[in-house]
């Protein structure tokens, strides 16, 4: 196995850097030829979900590469994930997204949150009257009939604390390959890591920049002093700083830009080893901050969280 990769708990090998095609634009134009440079320049690795809207460009690249013989099918390793109003049908939600992607299987599926919304709710911001009673033994049985069926080869979760991946793994029959959530130098996520190595989960780390061009995101943690520094010093990005860290910590990492040059930069990352003293350094920065926190799913009328700290189990 090659160092760009990562064997999972059902035996797949993943590449560790891998593509986000979230964007707040959603132009299919754009990801689709985000994509396409992406395979030129040795990306593997690509994750989508329903509710980002993408899934149809990066399977439309996807086929027009593996068609003009860029990629082998096999060689790609493609992740989408169940949103909160499908949970009640995970297998006819993933029928969809392969019909959608013109695809006969995906890599990986993941649970996105986990909430459960009414069924016919489509918008990422859901109102307060929309959500259902989180039913995980039933979702998860959902889950592991696609991987039965052979829609996926793997499944996994994402957004999950310790005590939930716990819960989960009290009645699944197969385990979650893959807990995707937010990780990077401000927000190091050390006891998940710990609870996930213990339990041979692996752990992906979205916005392993802290979201930089997100809505959401922040600059913070590409512009943080220690992270510039240690950038100066190995002649690298604070974005490459950033994503060593974080592969060194044994986590694959989903980054999201549609830039060539920092898409090379980001690749970059493999090449560049930080010394244990530096690491530590990263460590031990005071400064701890989840960007994405899940406010929206936090209401104290139908959400089974009525604060932050329901839904992340106090680990926020």
């Amino acid at each position: 196995m090659r160092g760009d990769q990562v064997r999972l708990n059902n035996g797949m090998i993943m590449p560790v850097i891998g593509m986000g095609t979230y964007s707040f634009e959603n132009d299919r134009k754009s990801t689709d030829q985000a994509v396409q440079l992406a395979l030129t320049m040795g990306y593997r690795h690509f994750d989508t979900a329903r509710i980002y809207g993408s899934e149809a460009a990066l399977g439309g690249a996807l086929n027009e590469a593996i068609a003009n013989g860029v990629v082998e099918r096999e060689d790609v390793f493609v992740t989408s994930k169940l949103w909160g109003s499908h949970h009640h049908d995970p297998v006819s939600a993933l029928q969809k997204t392969l019909m959608i992607m013109g695809m006969e299987y995906i890599d990986m599926y993941l649970v996105h949150w986990p909430v459960r919304l009414k069924s016919w709710v489509c918008d990422p911001i859901p109102k307060e009257d929309e959500f259902e009673p989180l039913c995980l033994d039933v979702t998860w049985s959902g889950m592991e009939k696609c991987l039965e069926m052979g829609l996926c080869k793997g499944i996994g979760v994402s957004n999950f604390s310790c005590k939930k991946l716990q819960n989960l793994l009290d009645f699944a029959f197969v385990p979650p390959a893959i807990n995707q959530v937010e990780m990077h130098p401000m927000w190091r996520q050390k006891k998940l890591r710990g609870f996930c190595r213990n339990n041979n989960i692996h752990v992906s780390a979205y916005s392993p920049l802290g979201g930089p061009g997100n809505l959401w995101g922040s600059t913070v943690v590409i512009e943080d002093p220690v992270i510039k520094s240690l950038a100066l010093k190995h002649r690298a990005t604070p974005a490459q700083i950033a994503l060593s860290w974080g592969l060194l910590k044994g986590a694959s990492v989903i980054v999201k830009s549609f830039n060539q040059e920092r898409m090379k930069e980001n690749k970059g990352a493999l090449d560049l080893k930080l010394e244990d003293e530096e690491i530590l350094e990263i460590d031990t920065m005071f400064k701890e901050m989840k960007i994405l926190r899940g406010e929206v799913f936090v209401n104290q009328a139908t959400s089974p969280y009525k604060t932050l700290h329901d839904l992340w189990d106090d680990e926020i």
